[in-house]
This record gives structure tokens, C-alpha cells and sequence, in this order.
């Protein structure tokens, strides 16, 4: 069923647990995520990042997003991660996304702000809710490298969260999107703080490849949705990879197959370590 992000927020909050966000820019990647949270009848988040557009255009994957939230038999919201123009987050809405993240985050804080509230202002008219970055995280949305952490300072988070009226707030506290090389080293005390402070769900971004431990730590310290991509697409890949090595395949619907039962196995693992066991 189709839900919007404070709704399933709200879930994760009860429950004092955290729900996956799976970025889906292909059929397969979508049906992996949707069956893996049937499977365990565990809510989750299917997003599409604005990068994603030139191999997964907006006005195609969208729509299939919404219908396939829609027939689902658990709740699902449909959001927009990374959304760095307001005209891309308002196209998102107008298709039916009932949850948008504007990434202000590069933006002097100012300007962060401003934009932030105008989409707070646009998503109210579609009853979608509404997540914002800020601070910076040592690699961007699909992994090239910035400058190094900018992490969120917890005062400037208050007034940040009480000026834009979001829904939800993703913090930097020291994990990076893309493969890490290292070990992250998590700042949970500084998300325990802003939790505290702000009184709203926080978010992980670059939730791929952290411990177990780490992900219980995190939730324990307030965060409510784990935004997940890279270790289930990579597992995707690995599957094509072991099946063309072992056999002579013809038809690229097999290898797609085999993608997509690989990503979920890898997406069911994660939502057993972000979700509570169904009582």
C-alpha cells in the first residue's frame, strides 16, 4: 500500500527500529526490494536519485514506482532521493512520489534553508513528506569524492529543523555513499544529540557496509531510515558475474533473473537487521 514518508516514519518510530530506502532505477532492482519486504512484511522506501536520470529517466521509472507501491501488500513510500532542483522534486510529486528529499547540502546554509522551505511548501500540496541534508558527507550520491565530512552540528540542526518544518533530517556523522575502504568511524553520540534536540526521525545516507553492530548502535541513537544501495546492486553484479563463468547464457532475461533473486537476498538481510521481528 502507498504511504507517504511520515507515515512510515512513524512506523519505524514505534517500533524503535528503522525502515530500508532502496534506490530501484530498474524493473529488477524493484522487484527485488517489493518482494523482499513481502517476504518479511517489513515497509520500506523505493527511491529514485536524480542521478539516476540519464540511464533511468524520471517520467519512465516513476510511474512504475507508484503502481507497484500501490499493489503492494505492505506500506511503501515512493520518494526522491538526492532531489538538487526544486523543478525535478515538483516533477517527482506531480507523478505521485509521497516522499522527497531535497539535498541542499553543498549550498551555503542559507540558501539551504530557503530552498528547503519552498520544498517543504510544494510537497505539503501533495501530502508528500519531506527529508533534508545537512552537513556533508565525504563522497556524494554515487560515490565520487568532495572535499571531506562537514559534520552537522547539533544547534544548527535545531534551528534548521524548526525553520523548514521537515519531516525528517539526514545528518553527517561519518559514513559516505559507495564502497567504504575502511572501517567507518560513526559519530553516534553526535546523532544521539540531534535526535534529542530536534525531536525528528534521522537518516543514514550510506548505509551500505556498516556492521550490524553499528547499524543496532545507530538505531538505538535515533535513526529511522537506512538509506541502502550499492552492497545489494554490487550483489547483483557479483551473480552475473559467477553465472557467466560457470555456463554458455544466450538470453539476457536469465541474467537479469539472477541479478534481481540476488539483490533481494541481499536486501532481506539488511531489512532483518534494520526491522524489528513481526510480533
Amino acid at each position: 500500500m502507498l504511504v507517504n514518508l511520515k507515515e512510515i516514519l512513524a512506523i519505524a518510530e514505534e517500533k524503535k527500529c528503522a525502515v530500508g530506502a532502496f534506490n530501484t532505477p530498474n524493473l529488477e532492482c524493484l522487484l527485488a526490494v517489493i518482494d523482499a519486504a513481502q517476504k518479511l512484511d517489513s515497509p520500506v522506501i523505493i527511491s529514485h536519485a536524480e542521478l539516476h536520470e540519464s540511464i533511468s529517466p524520471l517520467e519512465k521509472i516513476g510511474p512504475v514506482m507508484v503502481q507497484a507501491a500501490e499493489k503492494a501488500g505492505v506500506p511503501v513510500c515512493v520518494q526522491l532521493d538526492h532531489g538538487e532542483t526544486l523543478e525535478y522534486i515538483e516533477r517527482s510529486l506531480e507523478i505521485g512520489f509521497t516522499g522527497i528529499m531535497y539535498d541542499g547540502s553543498l549550498l551555503p546554509y542559507e540558501e539551504n534553508l530557503v530552498n528547503t522551505k519552498k520544498a517543504v511548501a510544494m510537497a505539503k500540496n501533495y501530502n508528500a513528506g519531506v527529508e533534508a541534508e545537512l552537513g556533508a558527507m565525504p563522497s556524494r550520491e554515487g560515490g565520487e569524492a568532495s572535499s571531506g565530512p562537514v559534520y552537522t552540528d547539533p544547534a544548527q540542526a535545531v534551528e534548521f529543523c524548526r525553520e523548514t518544518g521537515i519531516d525528517a533530517l539526514a545528518p553527517s556523522f561519518g559514513t559516505a555513499h559507495g564502497i567504504y575502504k575502511a572501517k567507518p568511524m560513526l559519530d553516534l553520540e553526535r546523532v544521539r544529540i540531534i535526535s534529542e534536540k530536534t525531536g525528528l526521525p534521522l537518516v543514514m545516507h550510506g548505509g551500505s557496509g556498516v556492521s550490524e553492530e553499528d547499524y543496532r548502535r545507530a538505531i538505538r541513537a535515533g535513526i529511522r531510515k537506512i538509506n541502502y544501495y550499492t552492497y545489494m546492486s554490487n550483489a547483483g553484479t557479483r551473480a552475473v558475474q559467477e553465472l557467466l563463468a560457470k555456463e554458455d547464457v544466450t538470453f539476457f532475461h536469465d541474467l537479469a533473473f539472477a541479478a534481481q533473486k540476488a539483490m533481494q537476498a541481499d536486501a532481506e538481510k539488511a531489512m532483518t537487521v534494520f526491522m524489528c521481528p513481526k510480533e
